[in-house]
């Protein structure tokens, strides 16, 4: 086995890391935009857009949008930004110790949640329930960079970033998939990889802390391969991938031991059934399906509260996929204050914008 402690073949020097799978030297044209900018003298094409991402407005609202836990349930569970930070700080780590770009990683992880909804995914299958298009949250990563932040003028993104964002979901298939649906970049399949890693390392932990659980209820083949903690569960899967991962001087193949996809696709399954399904959790995401619901359907039917809820610079276009952006952009808290008010017969303060 490789020690994990050695890097393979790629030099750990440099943001852009000079080594022969770098970015820069692999797939230049993804280092532009869709409208050109002059080159800047201080800052890579890809730290502006870590720059421009973490300055968006819907960056900042993802810190009230629930991860599994409804966030207002407690102080310590992940919210939708701390596992954005943390599929950040995985994915840096990732492509340091192989030589990859650094920053190329960072702005795809930081942007590929920035289209999901509130409440997490029931909010997601509401939206894709109630849409005739169907609604998927890296879709709608997308189309807030490229079209809805700053007003509808959107981040001018890099091409290699918009690629990563919108090949960052895997659900439950395959983690590295080949062909049409994969990441152009080797970046872009990390960040696949460190989105997992991410979530099953802390969806158990907080499940934990929620008291959904307790310690001897995870089977013990999977205790013994993951350990206790959650620093320790994502060692385990960064070790396992930085010694499966293969690599040439033209090519890199990201993978996991068969071990670990087991062990992981194991766990997975685990948390499905004892943990997202479970009964009083579920209570919580159905109550954040039905607020959904209600909006969006006051939106279809009411033009009055459509055309005061909706700054008209967002009203361009079809009016279900308005509606969807609107949703889709809300908070939590501001989800429920909505709802709120149209329960009351009242109408709903505006107090979030689609930028």
């Amino acid at each position: 086995m490789t020690d994990p402690l050695q890097p393979l073949t790629f030099s750990r020097s440099g943001e852009a890391a000079k080594g022969p799978l770098a970015f820069d030297s692999r797939l230049a044209p993804l280092t532009t935009r869709a409208t050109y900018e002059e080159p800047c003298p201080w800052c890579s094409p890809f730290q502006k857009d870590c720059d421009r991402i973490i300055h968006a407005k819907a960056f900042r609202r993802l810190a009230h949008k629930t991860q599994v836990f409804i966030a207002s349930s407690g102080d310590h569970y992940r919210t939708r930004l701390t596992h954005t930070l943390e599929v950040a700080q995985i994915a840096r780590l990732l492509t340091r110790y192989l030589g990859l770009n650094e920053y190329l990683a960072e702005a795809i992880s930081l942007a590929h949640d920035l289209g999901h909804t509130p409440f997490g995914h029931a909010g997601e299958m509401a939206l894709n329930e109630l849409s005739p298009q169907g609604f998927h949250h890296q879709s709608q990563s997308l189309r807030v960079v490229e079209k809805l932040a700053r007003h509808r003028s959107g981040l001018n993104l890099t091409l290699g970033v918009l690629d990563g964002i919108g090949k960052h979901s895997k659900g439950r298939g395959p983690v590295f998939i080949e062909g049409n649906g994969s990441p152009l970049t080797a970046e872009g399949q990390l960040v696949r990889a460190a989105d997992i890693i991410a979530y099953l390392a802390h969806d158990l932990d907080d499940a934990l802390e929620a008291g959904l659980l307790v310690q001897e209820d995870i089977p013990k083949d999977l205790l013994n391969i993951f350990g206790p903690t959650p620093s320790k569960r994502v060692e385990v899967m960064i070790s396992d991938l930085l010694n499966n991962s293969s690599s040439s001087p033209v090519s890199f193949k990201p993978a996991f031991s068969k071990a670990m996809t087991s062990a992981m696709n194991e766990l997975r399954d685990f948390l499905f059934v004892r943990v997202y399904r479970h009964p009083d959790l579920n209570v919580q995401l159905e109550s954040g399906k039905a607020v959904i619901k209600l909006i969006y359907n006051s939106l279809m039917t009411d033009d009055a509260l459509y055309d005061d809820s909706i700054p008209k610079i967002y009203q361009a276009g079809d009016r279900n996929e308005v509606v969807c952006d609107f949703i889709s952009g809300m908070t939590d808290r501001f989800a429920l204050q909505y709802a709120e008010s149209l329960s009351c017969g009242l109408k709903p303060a505006v107090l979030t914008r689609l930028a």
